[in-house]
């Protein structure tokens, strides 16, 4: 879903130089409007309080706190921003750890600036991102977890499967509502029941086992 509006974007990284090589990137887009930059967790938490951003770019690890801790917090204010993890780890736990804490997206700092700024761009259009091989580990952790290993198995309802196949197609809960015909919050409801009956605990890891699902269907 594209928007005229541009997402007004929050970068939280205790790496000077890297923030400055990120809002160097965005700033020329239309799609992004840099509103802060904060150099430590603490201080991220107080601006996205403050500044209540559209995105948040969040480093996974600094020095004064894990940057899982502080999507914790800022999940747990109510803020609607998305946050995608920005980082050099590309280590299964961490992404497992940040996607259950409610991320939005896992990006490699390793990325070629084109492929950052594109999967940036996806992320401000609402959609789920992650990298072809950060997904390939993904699904082979949720692979390794106990739980329902095909959808007949899961019990979703109808709507429930329908929702499911537009979160693994990426598309966010407003694109989803306007697509079904409900509201907002029952999709949410609705993400919130799929979620539990697949034993997951977040829409990023629900895209990703439905599409092995698929592809194991197929």
């Amino acid at each position: 879903m594209k928007s005229d509006t541009p997402q007004r974007l929050l970068i939280i990284d205790d790496h000077p130089l890297f923030r400055k090589g990120v809002m160097q990137l965005v700033t020329p887009e239309p799609e992004f409007d840099v509103v802060g930059e904060a150099s430590s967790g603490g201080e991220g938490i107080e601006l996205a309080r403050a500044l209540d951003p559209d995105m948040i770019l969040l480093d996974l690890n600094m020095r004064d706190m894990n940057g899982v801790e502080v999507l914790k917090v800022i999940k747990a204010s109510g803020s609607e921003a998305r946050v995608v993890m920005l980082t050099v780890s590309d280590q299964a736990d961490d992404l497992v750890a940040a996607l259950r804490a409610g991320a939005d997206g896992y990006l490699l700092k390793e990325m070629e600036p084109e492929g950052l700024l594109a999967k940036l761009k996806e992320a401000a259009e609402g959609h789920i991102t992650l990298t072809e091989r950060l997904a390939s580990r993904l699904a082979h952790a949720l692979r390794a977890d106990s739980g329902p290993k095909a959808p007949d198995q899961a019990g979703l309802t109808e709507q429930e499967g329908r929702i499911l196949d537009l979160i693994a197609a990426g598309k966010s809960n407003k694109a989803i509502a306007r697509e079904i015909g409900i509201s907002d919050g029952t999709v949410k409801v609705h993400v919130k029941h799929l979620l539990r009956k697949l034993g997951l605990h977040s829409r990023l890891e629900a895209a990703v086992w439905a599409i092995e699902n698929r592809r194991g269907a197929g």
